[in-house]
């Protein structure tokens, strides 16, 4: 098994092995050249996601700078948007729905390390994959850890730090994150009245 093979399995992997460094050259050039377009270079900077990405849906905005380890192990769905100074350390894969929106400094976590300091110290580390439901919004400043799922029409608060699965349709903040409330069909009552009003004629 390859040492890349065996990273995105979760098993313990060596970054220092020439497959992995020779990756991660390839990518984070990609990464340096995207995060030095122009701001109005908007055609270019979505094609040059596909290069960035291991998959991109459609309407991809990602605000530059961001972020990545490798790049190649990020799967975002369509309709996706990230703000500035992202994160994706993607050395397990990184699974994004549709219509997801991620606000400032929001950092996606696949990578851990052994409790052991002496294997940390010989240079083992491994990951835990990220699911993100479709629908779902970030707050500031939150960040996920390894192995979390965050389900669908999620909203998470800023300056949150994701321990643990989140389930669908409900707000949820703090450190470590917590599930609030519900979101249900007062709030889509409440938004929706506002929206008709936004739209209404004077």
């Amino acid at each position: 098994m390859s040492e890349y093979n065996k990273m995105i399995a979760g098993e313990l992997y060596d970054s220092s092995k020439e497959e992995l460094v020779n990756l991660q050259f390839k990518q984070r050039g990609v990464m340096s050249r995207y995060n030095e377009l122009p701001y109005e270079a908007v055609d270019e900077r979505r094609l040059m996601l596909k290069d960035l990405f291991g998959s991109v849906g459609e309407n991809p905005v990602v605000q530059a700078p961001v972020r990545i380890d490798y790049g190649v192990n990020v799967h975002i769905g369509d309709n996706f948007y990230s703000n500035y100074d992202c994160i994706f350390l993607d050395v397990a894969p990184i699974e994004i729905g549709d219509d997801v929106r991620l606000a400032p400094r929001v950092g996606l976590y696949t990578a851990t390390h052994p409790i052991d300091a002496g294997v940390r110290e010989r240079g083992l580390e491994y990951g835990k994959p990220i699911k993100i439901g479709s629908g779902s919004w970030l707050g500031a400043n939150t960040t996920v850890l390894p192995g979390v799922t965050i389900g669908e029409n999620v909203v998470i608060g800023a300056g949150s730090v994701v321990t643990t699965d989140i389930p669908d349709n409900v707000m949820a903040y703090g450190n470590p994150c917590r599930v609030v409330r519900l979101i249900d069909d007062k709030d889509k009552n409440y938004w929706e009245d506002l929206e008709t009003r936004y739209y209404a004629p004077e």
